[in-house]
């Protein structure tokens, strides 16, 4: 009689039995960290293949071309006038010769445009646009730039006492710059334009045999890349 009132309708009435233990998870927190961990990994995978692929292509290029730096110098210049006036106006008669040196064996360089200014004392008197050129493999050019006019300049004090004392030795500081508009030829792709600016700091001796003048020689300089 016992054992059947213990299964009456299937009824259990024993020791209660504990629920089962749910676990949560937590986006963030445990050893995963969901999507936004994944796409992290996927994008810093992403920069160092590319990475890698830029600069492999950089040294094929390399190892391919062996590109050097064109060389500027300034081999020759003639100052014929240089006078100032007590109205700060400049006269000036200014020749000057110049070589280009492209030593690279398989890249030729297109010269769109090239603009030479002259400075003395930061204060630009003139301005030369020469003629545009191609130039091939291990060649040397020759640019002419010449500065004849005049033209104000704002000299102070200061700029004015330099320019007298320079006009006593003879010799002038003149800076000399080539604004330029290149393209690179590398065999038969041809690179988009770049624009340097090289700079030429000039020593240089007044001359004229009208004056019977002769401040001395001028030495070649080289020329640099003005940032």
């Amino acid at each position: 009689m016992a054992d059947k009132q213990t299964h009456l309708n299937g009824a259990y009435y024993g020791p209660s039995i504990p629920p089962p233990t749910r676990h949560y998870h937590r986006p963030g927190r445990g050893s995963g960290c969901g999507c936004g961990c994944c796409l992290l990994r996927c994008l810093f995978n992403i920069i160092i293949t590319a990475v890698i692929v830029i600069g492999l292509v950089g040294f094929l290029f390399w190892l391919a071309f062996r590109p050097n730096r064109v060389k500027f110098h300034v081999t020759d210049v003639q100052l014929t006038e240089f006078n100032l006036t007590a109205n700060n106006t400049l006269h000036y008669n200014l020749v000057v010769n110049m070589t280009v040196r492209n030593p690279n064996r398989r890249i030729g360089i297109y010269y769109d445009r090239i603009e030479a200014r002259a400075y003395y004392e930061d204060q630009r008197f003139n301005t030369q646009t020469l003629t545009p050129f191609y130039q091939g493999h291990k060649n040397t050019s020759f640019l002419n730039p010449v500065f004849v006019g005049q033209q104000f300049v704002g000299l102070g004090a200061r700029e004015t006492s330099k320019y007298n004392e320079e006009r006593s030795n003879g010799v002038y500081s003149i800076d000399l710059k080539l604004y330029l508009r290149i393209r690179f030829k590398l065999g038969r792709i041809k690179t988009g334009r770049f624009k340097p600016r090289i700079s030429c700091d000039l020593k240089v001796p007044f001359n004229s045999a009208a004056n019977n003048s002769f401040a001395g020689t001028f030495k070649t300089t080289r020329c640099g890349l003005d940032f």
